[in-house]
């Protein structure tokens, strides 16, 4: 391969996003490089777009334009009594596009144990102030079947005890081990329809 360093620096990049490696980023840089005006000058633009003007909600954690208010937090036309905690916006995505759930949502931006993330780091405070303030008589906790997922979802279990409030988790169907994003529908159905209510031990 010609030792081009802007090339070799563009597929360090690319293969840094989730499930491409090095041979997949070698390949998608051949693309955009082949298709220079259909593909990286489009691409050039929205990046930057983006970049400047999507940003994530200190509330909630899902995605909003920083011109305008956050959807999710704002939504008066519906008025709903149920929040769904997810680790993160995939997560989010996935479930939406399942129409098993009509809620809130609130996207903690990862798990206490994940690389590089401390239960500080996570939106777990702003999630007691949206219950306290909504009047959310339900909080389904829809992290990962993992340990980490499990540790997190506990913690915000304890978390909210001081609440008179329904603490649910996805049940059956949610496979040991298993991330909300890469479970199919049907799968996701059954977690929700068959969630269990968590009990505290104060």
């Amino acid at each position: 391969m010609q030792n081009i360093s802007e090339i070799e620096e563009l597929i360090k990049i690319i293969s840094k996003l989730p499930g491409l490696g090095p041979k997949s980023a070698k390949r998608i840089v051949l693309k955009l490089i082949n298709n220079r005006d259909e593909l990286i000058k489009p691409m050039i633009n929205i990046l930057a777009q983006v970049y400047k003007n999507v940003i994530r909600c200190n509330s909630c954690g899902t995605l909003k334009s920083n011109t305008e208010g956050c959807v999710n937090c704002q939504n008066t036309k519906e008025k709903y009594n149920k929040i769904c905690v997810v680790e993160d916006i995939a997560d989010q995505w996935s479930i939406e596009n399942s129409n098993i759930y009509k809620g809130y949502y609130h996207i903690l931006g990862g798990t206490i144990a994940s690389a590089g993330h401390r239960k500080e780091d996570l939106l777990i405070s702003s999630l007691v102030e949206r219950v306290s303030k909504n009047q959310i008589e339900e909080v389904i906790l829809a992290t990962s079947a993992t340990v980490e997922g499990q540790t997190t979802a506990y913690y915000i279990q304890d978390s909210l005890k001081h609440l008179n409030i329904k603490v649910t988790r996805l049940a059956q169907g949610l496979p040991i081990g298993g991330e909300i994003e890469s479970l199919d529908d049907g799968t996701l159905f059954s977690a929700f329809k068959n969630r269990s209510n968590l009990k505290s031990n104060s």
